[in-house]
Order: C-alpha cells, then sequence, then structure tokens
C-alpha cells in the first residue's frame, strides 16, 4: 500500500493529514480485524508507517476510549513543534462511532490506579506510583518526584520515560505539559509522598488560583543595558492555543519617551488605544505579551494560520501615527519568540 511523505521540502502538513485519513479509510476493515484478534503487535506494526509517514517525531498509541471501544491517539509526545501537527491531524479525523475515536495527545484514564504499564522490562502498577510535590509560592506549577518500587531495577532515562507515561495516564499529557512543572523519577520514597492517582485534585486546586485572564508586570535590561519594560499573560502555554502557531510581532516606534526611552506623554495613551482596538481584532489568536524598551513597543501575538487575522492585524498597524508600524510574521509552534514569558 502506497503511504504518502514530503513532497521538494514544502510544507504539504494538510496534504499529509488529508492523506493519512484517506489511508485509514481504506485500511480500516483490516485494523478493526487485528483489534477483534487482539493482535496488537500487528495493528501497531500496520500503524507505525502511516504515522511515521505525517511526522517522523510523532508517535502512536491505542489506547482504551472514552466513549468508543477503542482511541487512536497521534501525539507530539511534547515536542511543542509538533503539536500544531498533532492537533491539526485529530480535527480531520472522521466522526467518532462505536469502535474509535481520536485524540491529539494521551487522555487521563479514570482507572489509572488499575493499569500496568511496561517500563523497561518490567511491569509498573500504577496505583504503588508515590509522588512527592511541591508548589513553590505564586508558581503556576507543582514539581513532582515520583517513585515506584521497580525503578531502582531501571536506569535515569527509563525511569523518567516511565513516570512521564504514568503521569499522563493520571492527569492527562495536556495537563502535565499545563500545570507539572520539574519531574524527576526517585529509587527513594520522598517524605510526605501521596499516591500518585490524588495528583488531579492536587492540580484543581492549583488551576482554580489562575481561574480567569492574568497578566503579571515585568521590569528589565535589554542587550544594551536600557530599561525594559513588559507585561505578559499569566500563565502562559502554548499548549492552550495547539493551532496558534502563527507569530505576529508588531512594532510601534512611539514619540513620546522619557529619559529611559520608555513610553511617556501622550504616546502611553496612543499605545493603550491601540492595543484596546487590537483586542477587538475578530479571529483565533491571542496576545501573548508585549514590551517597550529603547522607544519602540513590541506586540507579541499568536494565531491559527488558517483564519485571516495576519491582513487584519497588518491593517490595523497602518493607522499608527508615531511613525512607520512594522508586522513581522513566522511560524513559531513552540513559541520561542515568548520563550521567556512562558510560565
Amino acid at each position: 500500500m502506497r503511504l504518502f511523505g514530503r513532497k521538494n521540502g514544502e510544507d504539504d502538513s494538510a496534504e499529509r493529514i488529508a492523506e493519512f485519513w484517506r489511508w485509514w479509510e481504506d485500511a480500516r476493515p483490516g485494523l478493526d480485524a487485528k483489534v477483534a484478534a487482539g493482535d496488537r503487535a500487528s495493528l501497531a506494526e500496520t500503524l507505525a508507517p502511516a504515522v511515521s509517514a505525517l511526522h517522523s517525531g510523532l508517535v502512536c498509541e491505542v489506547a482504551p476510549g472514552r466513549n468508543a471501544v477503542h482511541a487512536l491517539v497521534v501525539t507530539a509526545a511534547g515536542d511543542a513543534e509538533l503539536r500544531p501537527l498533532a492537533h491539526r491531524w485529530a480535527l480531520a479525523a472522521p466522526p467518532a462511532d462505536l469502535v474509535w475515536e481520536f485524540h491529539p495527545s494521551r487522555q487521563a484514564n479514570p482507572q489509572a490506579g488499575e493499569l500496568t504499564l511496561e517500563a523497561g522490562g518490567y511491569e509498573l502498577g500504577v496505583g504503588k506510583l508515590v509522588l512527592g510535590l511541591r508548589v513553590p509560592r505564586g508558581a503556576p506549577r507543582v514539581d513532582v518526584s515520583a517513585y515506584h518500587p521497580i525503578f531502582s531495577e531501571l536506569d535515569d532515562d527509563a525511569r523518567l520515560d516511565a513516570a512521564l507515561l504514568a503521569l499522563d495516564a493520571v492527569l492527562g499529557e495536556d495537563d502535565v505539559a499545563r500545570w507539572v512543572g520539574e519531574i524527576t523519577a526517585v529509587t527513594s520514597q520522598p517524605i510526605d509522598a501521596v499516591p500518585a492517582v490524588h495528583l488531579p485534585a492536587v492540580v484543581a486546586d492549583l488551576a482554580a488560583e489562575f481561574d480567569g485572564e492574568q497578566w503579571v508586570a515585568l521590569e528589565g535590561r535589554t542587550a544594551g543595558g536600557k530599561p525594559l519594560t513588559a507585561a505578559a499573560r499569566f500563565p502562559l502555554r502554548p499548549v492552550d492555543y495547539p493551532l496558534y502557531d502563527e507569530h505576529l510581532a508588531v512594532t510601534l516606534p512611539y514619540a513620546g519617551r522619557d529619559a529611559g526611552k520608555l513610553p511617556a506623554g501622550d504616546s502611553v495613551e496612543a499605545l493603550r488605544d491601540f492595543e484596546e482596538r487590537l483586542s477587538r481584532v475578530p479571529g483565533a489568536w491571542v496576545l501573548a505579551a508585549h514590551l517597550s524598551a529603547e522607544g519602540h513597543r513590541i506586540f507579541h501575538l499568536y494565531a491559527d494560520p488558517a483564519g485571516e487575522v495576519r491582513g487584519q492585524v497588518e491593517e490595523l498597524a497602518a493607522t499608527w501615527g508615531e511613525g512607520k508600524a512594522r508586522v513581522d510574521v513566522a511560524t513559531d509552534p513552540a513559541w520561542s519568540a515568548v520563550a521567556a514569558f512562558i510560565s
């Protein structure tokens, strides 16, 4: 059966996704037969080349479904560069039915405590996994020290991989990316450790503290030592906006400046007015952060490139009256342009 791949290095992800689902329609009777026969090894051998043709970094799994019998999961496995591709793959999927549903990340399992995972040739019962938890003051994440009796038999990499898989099962892959900070897999049980199945409750309490839109104000210095001020959405996580991989940097020169070349006088109100008009631009986008330094303010936006946000932002920028505005556009699925603000 012909599989599919890139053509001349171009970004043909939409075509590769469409090819996958055409392949799925043809291959499904055979896949269903393998599932019915319990032939998981053959099922994986059939699926792997098709998913790899989407991108070699994607990982596929067949898991119990929430509403269907089975779930096909095609995940970026923590790779922020690939998360948009996985989500666009899932959006293009056929409607779920009684047999199959489709997910772009590993889902939390309500019976996670009863699961047994394979780790480095050993069986890891998730019910025996315990966690030491620490929430730094004011931080929107919980740091985790994971312990399981088999961890002493595994090397460092295998321990961490096993801990990550178990946390994905307990909390769901996206919420691990969203709310879990530093993860260590240890060979001695932490003091005051709690069963891993309690992690969702801990995360729910933490998330309640950051409900609604919040921003943080920051001050610093440029590379040349000039004053810098910034404001960023808080918490700021790319996982919350998986399809927003188009970065728009809107740079506005302002005329009113103080001694440190920060906004002053009428320019403060002009910038505030521009931001308010920017907030009314329709479409799928988010303002991640903005910073001011050396006579310029830069607004960092992320948008779904399938929309028409870019053109509207460029039209708005052209109305700026204190100098020539610039809009720079780039593909940035990992949000590397605002890495310093990601929390």
